[in-house]
């Protein structure tokens, strides 16, 4: 291998896993009697920490809640991984590649994650709308700035 080649930047997918997952209905079965529609919040956040020179696990987590009213018809959690071969990248590209291009590679895995375990819990599918990850990334780009400005003043 030359040195060229060495430094060459690499990218790849080793492994997409399910991380963690959960179901919560704690008002079965009585909840299963009320036909309305529920109240449906998602929370979504993504993290990336470094396995090994190069290599990194990237999770996406998903919090849905389904509530009638107060009462919580059901809660699903769900974390969906990958681990990536990142090197040779320079710090602020790697930095988006970490925030942006590996949580679009999973986030359809998680999709379909939590429309199964909702569906297997006895209710309609979940479907996630898509997500851009690249205007998350520049919206946390901008409070990190401002709150770094807002520190200095």
């Amino acid at each position: 291998m030359t040195d060229a080649a060495a430094t060459q930047p690499v990218f790849s997918m080793d492994k997409i896993y399910v991380k963690d997952i959960s179901l919560e209905i704690p008002h079965a079965p009585q909840i299963f009697l009320d036909h309305s529609s529920p109240q449906i919040d998602v929370q979504l956040h993504s993290q990336a920490a470094a396995i090994e020179e190069g290599v990194f696990d990237v999770t996406i987590t998903c919090t849905v809640t389904a509530k009638l009213g107060e009462k919580v018809m059901f809660l699903i959690e769900a974390k969906q991984a990958g681990i990536f071969q990142a090197r040779h990248i320079p710090n602020p590209e790697l930095e988006a590649v970490l925030a942006v291009m590996c949580p679009n590679i999973l986030f359809p895995y998680l999709r379909e994650v939590v429309s199964d375990v909702s569906v297997r819990g006895g209710f309609a599918p979940v479907l996630l709308n898509p997500i851009n990850f690249e205007m998350l990334y520049q919206q946390q780009k901008q409070q990190q700035a401002e709150a770094t400005q807002a520190t200095t003043h």
